[in-house]
């Protein structure tokens, strides 16, 4: 959460050429909130300027995981699983990991196999598809990018957006919306602790 409190505020350095770098409050031209939140450092953090390169990948990183985590707890709660079980043996439905709640609850269900397979899937994706020490790549080199290593590992996704007003927005729509995530995640996890809330986070949509 620190890091990405951080990456609300930008330092004085120009690393990504964007059309709304005549914010100079922002090295790379993003992350900052149209909203009432402006440019938000309350740490000064980021004052810091030779680790933002890498606040600003590691926000990015984590909300694009704190944005597949939001809808596929929403999915999941709306009782949406995989078919077949978790593990080889049948003795755990996909549709029973939400028996005993959300969140923690949820990952106690899962088999020890299964959570070492998350693991080495963690440790592959930092170390191999998208590097923890890569903080801009891609075919334009943006934060957030991965050169990828062809031909398994794709640099990038087809269609690059070209233009320069179009490419910022969307950067700072993904940039918005994963920290959005990030919050619902953590407070989807703390609903699902309370045992008053009879652990549905998505109570309004799943009960009526």
């Amino acid at each position: 959460l620190i890091g990405s409190a951080a990456a609300f505020a930008p330092v004085q350095q120009g690393r990504v050429n964007t059309a709304i770098a005549g914010d100079a409050r922002s090295p790379d031209g993003l992350g900052v909130d149209p909203g009432p939140l402006d440019l938000f450092d309350p740490l000064g953090l980021v004052e810091d300027a030779d680790s933002f390169p890498r606040r600003r990948a590691v926000e990015i990183k984590h909300g694009r995981i704190a944005m597949a985590a939001f809808i596929g707890m929403m999915v999941q709660e709306l009782g949406i699983t995989f078919p077949g079980s978790l593990d080889l043996a049948g003795d755990v439905p996909f549709s029973s990991v939400l028996d005993d709640g959300m969140g923690f609850a949820a990952l106690a269900k899962v088999p020890t196999f299964g959570l070492a397979q998350i693991a080495l899937f963690g440790f592959l994706a930092e170390t191999v598809a998208m590097p923890a020490g890569e903080y801009t790549g891609g075919p334009q080199n943006l934060p957030g990018g991965y050169d990828g290593s062809p031909p398994f590992i794709p640099g990038g996704y087809p269609n690059q957006i070209e233009d320069v007003d179009a490419r910022d927005r969307a950067l700072n729509v993904e940039i918005q919306n994963g920290r959005g995530a990030m919050l619902g995640v953590f407070g989807c996890m703390c609903h699902s602790m309370l045992d008053s809330c009879d652990h549905h986070f998505f109570y309004p949509i799943t009960h009526n």
